[in-house]
């Protein structure tokens, strides 16, 4: 019967850590700064846990939070490597020393009266 409850109770703390699991939304437009394979835009697209990457190069690829750091670490399948990205979503690094800052457009000019 304890050996029920442990399992039950490992199940439960499982289950907890997935569900709290990545709450920022990490969609978005990202440009490379650092360590740079092509000149072109990254984007990342958030769907719940999973996400979709088109890198500066324009290669594809599919990620999802990170099995032992899932609120700020994702996987990268195809690229076999992890990433960490900052509380508030702005910067993606990665494992080869890839860094991506989320790309907000131009600056806005000042009005003049």
């Amino acid at each position: 019967m304890r050996r029920l409850f442990l399992f039950a109770g490992i199940i439960f703390v499982f289950a907890a850590t997935c569900a709290s699991a990545q709450t920022i939304n990490l969609s978005g437009i990202y440009k490379c700064i650092q360590s740079c394979q092509g000149g072109l835009p990254a984007y990342v697209t958030q769907n719940g846990n999973e996400l979709n990457l088109v890198t500066e190069a324009g290669v594809a690829s599919r990620a999802w939070p990170d099995w032992f750091a899932p609120e700020n670490r994702i996987w990268i399948d195809s690229l076999d490597q992890s990433a960490v990205y900052t509380p508030d979503g702005m910067v993606i690094q990665f494992d080869n020393g890839k860094i991506w800052m989320r790309d907000l457009g131009p600056k806005p000019t000042p009005r003049r009266r």
